[in-house]
């Protein structure tokens, strides 16, 4: 498996990166060390999968991106983000997201007191020099066909699908580059999650998207992305193709719940197994 720095390498100058994100350090509270010398990259209309179990840093690492992290007493110490090109050390979040960079966070976090419509035209604010037109919204009802029927509705009432659906059409009215997807599949049974995951497939393949996808299920995960890395205690420790990952046995056997014999097996079995030491190598 190539190293996490390798990747990076790799990647920005095959695909020309949107994000490259090199040997970063959080610290919280200035004690708390999460993130520890962390590289990823995304390359431009690609979908690539950040995996890991709770508490690997994955969501520091989406915040550290943003510019979220100074809200929560965290701290980038080291290493340097840029997207697209540009440093992004020096911008506040919301200059990031006019730049094209939008965060989908855990959990949705729509505004639960408007309705889906005055939902997305908050999102409108984020758009630099123009309001948004009808077809931007009707772009957004084509994917999510179950919003134009709630338009009217509080979001407040939405389940917990729709309010999902809701939080990525949001994303996609401020017409970004790159969307941060924290957790898409939170809370939703297995047939909203198949269905979130095509629709976020199709935004890719149609508007050429870029996108970074945090996620502990990981199966669906790499069933969408074209490259993945996976987080131990704040560290890339495997990372590759979606398909190579996929088929890695190691990952079926420790992410995908599938063992050796072809047995599934939960990550609670698993968490106190003796972990190779090749992958840190």
């Amino acid at each position: 498996m190539a190293s996490g720095g390798r990747a990076l390498t790799d990647m920005s100058a095959a695909a020309g990166a949107i994000l490259e994100v090199n040997n970063i350090e959080v610290v919280y509270n200035k004690v708390v060390q999460v993130l520890r010398g962390l590289s990823l990259a995304v390359p431009r209309g690609q979908i690539v999968a950040l995996l890991g179990s709770n508490g690997a840093g994955k969501s520091t690492t989406l915040k550290a991106i943003c510019g979220l992290l100074p809200m929560e007493d965290g701290e980038l110490q080291a290493g340097q983000i840029r997207f697209d090109g540009a440093a992004t050390d020096a911008q506040p979040a919301h200059q990031l997201v006019r730049r094209g960079l939008a965060h989908v966070m855990e959990g949705r976090r729509v505004f639960e007191d408007l309705t889906v419509e005055e939902n997305l035209v908050a999102a409108t604010y984020a758009l630099t020099g123009r309001k948004a037109a009808p077809k931007d919204f009707d772009a957004v009802y084509a994917y999510f066909p179950r919003l134009h029927e709630r338009r009217k509705g509080l979001a407040g009432y939405l389940s917990g699908g729709e309010q999902q659906m809701l939080a990525i059409g949001r994303a996609l009215i401020a017409e970004p580059q790159l969307i941060l997807l924290d957790e898409p599949s939170l809370g939703l049974s297995p047939m909203l999650v198949e269905e979130i995951f095509t629709i976020i497939a199709r935004i890719n393949a149609e508007r050429g998207v870029s996108m970074l996808l945090v996620e502990q299920n990981a199966s669906v995960a790499l069933a969408v992305a074209d490259f993945g890395y996976i987080m131990e205690s704040g560290r890339i420790v495997i990372d590759g193709s979606a398909e190579r990952l996929a088929a890695d046995p190691d990952v079926r056997e420790f992410y995908l719940g599938v063992g050796g014999s072809g047995e599934s097996r939960s990550f609670k079995d698993l968490k106190h197994y003796k972990r190779r030491k090749r992958w840190l190598s």
